[in-house]
């Protein structure tokens, strides 16, 4: 599997990279088979985020180091080095830009995009 990590370096520029997660073979919830898992991430809490269509959030850090995780809808994230991606359903993204620049947040697609904020420790 596969998420996407937007962060700060050390002079607060922001960037994004793809990050590859192992998922490994293992007896979850016997006697169900074995699923495959990645290894556990200690959170605080989660909570649901939905943004109206062309809601547009100018450059700003995230408020936490957290996952987004669409669930509905199509955003796009610019980061401070000029790159900029889409995101649909599916796709998860770790936020860790919590000082500099940040980022700059657009939802473009016709209806809501509703996303699960997962915020970690």
């Amino acid at each position: 599997m596969k998420y996407v990590r937007c962060y700060a370096d050390e002079t607060g520029e922001s960037h994004i990279e793809d990050v590859n997660v192992d998922l490994t073979p293992m007896n979850f919830a016997p006697p169900a088979p074995p699923l495959a898992l990645s290894k556990f991430v200690s959170a605080t809490q989660l909570c649901f985020l939905s943004a109206p269509p062309g809601w547009y959030g100018d450059w700003h850090p995230s408020p936490k180091r957290q996952f987004l995780i669409f669930l509905s809808g199509e955003s796009e994230l610019q980061v401070s080095d000029g790159e900029m991606r889409r995101f649909a359903r599916g796709s998860v993204v770790l936020l860790e830009d919590t000082r500099g620049k940040g980022h700059v947040s657009r939802v473009v697609s016709e209806g809501p995009a509703l996303h699960a904020v997962v915020q970690l420790d």
